[in-house]
C-alpha cells in the first residue's frame, strides 16, 4: 500500500499582510511550506508528495526541494480555482491503486505532531476515510453582535488536516462533487457527501493552520 501527501498549496493568504501568499512567508529563514514538507519527507509512513500549487511559484518550490534535500516529492502540479480543483489536480496526475492512502494536509500547518499523522494514517487503512480535529473546549454561541442561543459543545469538533482516505474512494467522491457541482471546504466533506463514513482521530492543539497575522505570531513564537 502506497501512501501520497498532496500539500494544496495555492492559497493567495489575503489576511496576511504580505505580499507572498502565506505558506511562501519566511520564518526564521525558512518558508513556512518548508516546515510543513519536511515532516512529509522524513516520516517513515509516506512514500511520495505532491504539491498543488500556482504556476508562478513552481521556480520557488524546486528550489525548496533542492535546498532542503526533499527527495520525496515527485510533483508539482498546477492548483486549480479553489482547494476541491488543486487537489482533484493532484490525485489527477499520480498512478496508484484504489486502496493506496492519500494523506491531505493544509501547506500552512507546519507543526504537525509526528504522532498525530501517523495515527491517522493506521486508522485510514482500517476505516478508508479519515479526519483530524480537535474537541472544542470553550463555550459556543451562536448569534449576530448579539447573542441568540448556546451550542452543546460536546458535539462539536474543530477540523484539522491531515486528512487520510483511500485513492479510490476520495477520487470518486471528487468526481461526484464535480458532477453534482458541490463544493466543499474540505476533503471529508466531500467524503461525507459521498455517502461514506469518516472517522474522527486525534488532531493537535499546536497543529495551527496560518490563516492571518495573529496565526503568524503564534507559529513564529512555536517553531
Amino acid at each position: 500500500m502506497k501512501v501520497t501527501a498532496v500539500i494544496p498549496s495555492g492559497g493567495i493568504g489575503k489576511r496576511i499582510n504580505s505580499s507572498l501568499p502565506k505558506q511562501y512567508i519566511q520564518i526564521k529563514g525558512k518558508e513556512l511550506i518548508a516546515y510543513t514538507l519536511q515532516i512529509f519527507n522524513a516520516s517513515i509512513h509516506v512514500d511520495e508528495i505532491v504539491i498543488a500549487a500556482a504556476p508562478e511559484y513552481f521556480e520557488l518550490l524546486s528550489d525548496i526541494k533542492s535546498k532542503y534535500g526533499f527527495n520525496k516529492i515527485i510533483k508539482v502540479v498546477s492548483g486549480g480555482k479553489d482547494r476541491q480543483d488543486s487537489v482533484y489536480n493532484a490525485l489527477s496526475s499520480i498512478s496508484a491503486h484504489s486502496e493506496d492512502l492519500i494523506v491531505v494536509h493544509d501547506a500552512a500547518r507546519p507543526i504537525l505532531p509526528a504522532s498525530v499523522l501517523e495515527n491517522a494514517i493506521a486508522t485510514a487503512k482500517k476505516h478508508g476515510a479519515v479526519v483530524s480535529a480537535i474537541k472544542a473546549s470553550d463555550t459556543l454561541l451562536k448569534g449576530n453582535q448579539t447573542v441568540e442561543s448556546y451550542l452543546d459543545r460536546n458535539d462539536i469538533y474543530y477540523v484539522q488536516t491531515p486528512q487520510v482516505f483511500k485513492f479510490g474512494l476520495l477520487h470518486e467522491a471528487m468526481k461526484k462533487a464535480n458532477l453534482e457541482n458541490f463544493i466543499g471546504t474540505d476533503e471529508s466533506m466531500l467524503v461525507h457527501n459521498y455517502g461514506h463514513k469518516v472517522v474522527i482521530v486525534d488532531g493537535s492543539p499546536i497543529n495551527i493552520k496560518v490563516t492571518n497575522n495573529e496565526d503568524l505570531e503564534i507559529i513564529k513564537l512555536l517553531l
